[in-house]
């Protein structure tokens, strides 16, 4: 087996045996990259030599034979709506097409201590905002299981390049399911932990009562490593909460004897395709065949989570996207004739379609006269949504359903009908709401070959729970090895 399609836990074993080098491993990667990036077209920029100066530091911590982090040596790809200093950073966007920022995001800082080595930054919707990676500013991304079908959004490029293994593992971030709905799609897993949990220092706004920072793996076992990475208190977030971190690999047991898992009857209503229905099914089956006990549960306010979205994050992105004025950095409009066509002429040439709907949207939202009857409403419905969690796991221990209502669909399917693809979001959103963690994990295929996720979610805090479910799961079933059919020459 290619060493680009191991995981970062088998990986590490072979650099602290010196079977392999960083380096070596880094020009593995990125020959894989080089293969497939053509087809998939999951980066936007792509930092080799920054890469290998990262592995040969690896390789000399490991040489001396010093005790290296889990992480030290493997290659990482970053959605390029996280900081990275002295590496150009855009969201996808022309309005930031020159941005270099001159700091690194906290979660970024926490991954150089671990040594690990920074492929690249991916491919992404503008600023966060869209299902299926059709909104960047640069190009589309491509699932690699099916090259005509979307990868899922936002971070849509994140997921496509660990399903590709061109990269070991990556960030991304999640506001209304922008990990866990793409990682569905490309048959991996992903994870958006706690709101709170991960520091948000560094990760370039959309919503920020939403938005989370959160790893894509090839297994269960790397996602634990990289939470173990990325989470903790961090002073320059004060929406960071300050519990402890645990060693989240602990949580890594073959075994759900005991638990009690809720299956909500609105996750499982009309929208949803019936090949995805059938093979949630079977998933919360062999849950249930392995010790857990399963019950139909009610989240009775599930039907309002898109709408309530829809209003709460546009709002929020139409105050945070406000910086984006021309003044200070980013784009700015050639020759304007004074200082207000300047800023119109900025935003309207600097920001695509979809973002121009939602910041349109949230300033309505927002608006006198209206703030009450749309944003306090939608603020009153999100609490709704929190206390159905929150009775729900008082009798269960973890929730069960399908990521995703449908398998990747095609290129262009559904970009003429934003209300379609503001749906692709109907089985994540609700969690978002309720700053709950939540996971993706393959649990199998419709007949056409494209990949299924499982989404598990749980009580606030409660990530080793979900992990050990998620674990549980995947050392009983062979999903998770299945690897796309690229025809690619290397």
């Amino acid at each position: 087996m290619p060493h680009y399609e191991l995981t970062a836990h088998a990986l590490h074993e072979k650099l602290k045996a010196r079977d392999i080098t960083a380096v070596e491993l880094t020009e593995s990667v990125y020959s894989r990259v080089a293969a497939v990036e053509p087809h998939v077209k999951g980066y936007l920029t792509l930092t080799r030599e920054r890469a290998l100066q990262q592995a040969s530091a690896a390789d000399a911590g490991f040489q001396k034979g010093d005790e290296m982090p889990s992480l030290a040596g493997i290659p990482i790809a970053i959605k390029d709506v996280i900081c990275t200093k002295g590496v150009r950073t855009t969201c996808a966007s022309k309005i930031l097409s020159n941005f270099v920022p001159p700091y690194d995001a906290t979660v970024m800082e926490k991954l150089h201590q671990q040594g690990i080595v920074m492929l690249g930054k991916t491919n992404m919707d503008e600023f966060a905002m869209g299902s299926s990676t059709e909104n960047s500013a640069y190009q589309v991304t491509h699932n690699p299981w099916a090259l005509e079908t979307i990868p899922g959004g936002s971070s849509g490029g994140s997921a496509a390049v660990v399903a590709a293994d061109a990269a070991v593992c990556s960030l991304g971030s999640d506001t209304g399911g922008s990990i866990r709905q793409p990682a569905a799609l490309c048959g991996v897993v992903g994870m958006k932990p706690t709101y709170g949990r991960v520091s948000r220092y560094g990760l370039i706004a959309f919503a920020s009562s939403l938005d989370q920072i959160g790893p894509f793996s090839k297994d269960v076992t790397d996602c634990a490593l990289l939470l173990n990475a990325i989470c903790g208190r961090d002073a320059m977030d004060s929406t960071s909460v300050d519990v402890p971190v645990p060693d989240f690999t602990k949580s890594l047991i073959n075994d759900v004897k005991g638990l009690k898992i809720g299956v909500p009857k609105e996750y499982f209503a009309q929208g949803l395709e019936a090949e995805v229905s059938d093979t949630v099914h079977a998933a919360i089956a062999v849950l249930e065949s392995l010790g857990a006990s399963v019950e139909e549960i009610s989240l009775p306010h599930t039907e309002y989570a898109i709408a309530t979205y829809y209003i709460i994050a546009p709002a929020e992105a139409s105050a945070n996207l406000a910086r984006y004025d021309g003044v200070r950095y980013g784009y700015r409009t050639e020759n304007p004739s004074d200082l207000l066509t300047m800023y119109k002429k900025t935003r309207s040439e600097g920001f695509g379609q979809e973002v121009k709907r939602r910041i349109m949207l949230g300033t309505f939202a927002l608006s006198a006269g209206y703030q009450d009857a749309y944003y306090k409403k939608a603020q009153k419905a999100r609490t709704l949504i929190k206390s159905d969690f929150d009775a729900a796991f008082q009798e269960v221990d973890v929730i069960a359903t399908p990521t995703s209502p449908t398998p990747a669909f095609k290129i262009g399917e559904r970009t003429a009908d934003p209300l379609q693809m503001y749906l692709s979001d109907v089985m994540t959103t609700p969690a978002s709401h309720a700053g709950l963690p939540g996971i993706s994990i393959p649990c199998g295929f419709v007949k056409r070959g494209l990949p299924v996720g499982l989404q598990l979610l749980a009580a606030p805090f409660a990530e080793e729970r979900l992990l050990r479910v998620a674990y549980t799961f995947e050392q009983n079933t062979e999903h998770h090895r299945q690897k796309p059919n690229l025809r690619v020459e290397l």
